[in-house]
């Protein structure tokens, strides 16, 4: 029962269907919501007492890091949908989202050190969280090297699939590096549970900042998942029309 409902709701040509009217509201959204937090956030929210102005970039670099590892457990989910119910979707679907989730660790990454600068007195710091990070970044990297090194989709698929499962161990590393030892990098200044120790002029510009980064990494997935789609069933009758 449980596997004919995931099959049911988890066909490509489901998802291509009800993406293609999705697309543009997460698109439009998520880049006037971006627009909107980084304005705020650059030019109107005021200078941070023990940073100056360097903290705000905060507003690109926490909505980052935020994603890189939500990315990659989204990919986890989706690892276990295909090496469990043989969902071809899923596969697809960590396929697109592995080069997003590189850039945006990246970004994470670069910004990270662009703060470090007048934070710390130093661009890099192999600390616990930093390093983490950065083997989330290969961990990327190698997903996506390991599935163009087969010619057979299909295998590619799912060693893929068991990479992603075996390399979801490092989001919860990530995560608590900053509890578990001693570390340059503070604490979350923003708890789901603890409320936040950010100022509101500063915090809901960073919400805003977070939201319109979500939204437009979604509109860039449908984009890179359609494409991927199209390229994976381009001999299926159903493409043929749609197209």
């Amino acid at each position: 029962m449980i596997t004919a409902f995931i099959h049911q709701f988890s066909s490509a040509k489901s998802f291509v269907n009800i993406t293609e009217k999705l697309y543009p509201f997460f698109l439009i959204v998520g880049v006037s919501m971006l627009i909107l937090g980084w304005t705020w956030g650059l030019l109107f929210a005021p200078q941070d007492a023990v940073q100056g102005n360097s903290y705000r970039i905060i507003f690109l670099h926490v909505p980052s890091v935020i994603f890189a590892e939500l990315i990659y457990f989204f990919m986890a989910v989706c690892a276990l949908m295909h090496l469990v119910w043989r969902v071809k979707l899923a596969a697809y679907l960590i396929k697109s989202a592995a080069p997003i989730g590189a850039m945006i660790t990246f970004i994470g990454l670069l910004s990270g050190s662009i703060w470090g600068i007048p934070t710390w007195g130093t661009w890099w710091q192999w600390d616990a969280r930093i390093t983490s990070t950065l083997i989330l970044f290969i961990m990327y990297l190698g997903i996506l090297t390991l599935h163009g090194s087969f010619s057979n989709l299909e295998k590619a698929d799912r060693l893929m699939s068991i990479l992603v499962v075996i390399g979801v161990v490092n989001i919860p590393i990530i995560k608590k590096s900053v509890d578990w030892w001693s570390t340059l990098h503070q604490p979350a200044s923003i708890s789901v549970s603890g409320g936040s120790s950010i100022d509101p002029s500063m915090l809901y510009p960073l919400l805003i900042s977070v939201i319109g980064l979500g939204f437009t990494l979604i509109a860039l997935g449908i984009l890179s998942s359609r494409s991927y789609i199209f390229t994976r069933e381009k001999n299926k009758k159903w493409i043929l029309e749609h197209v």
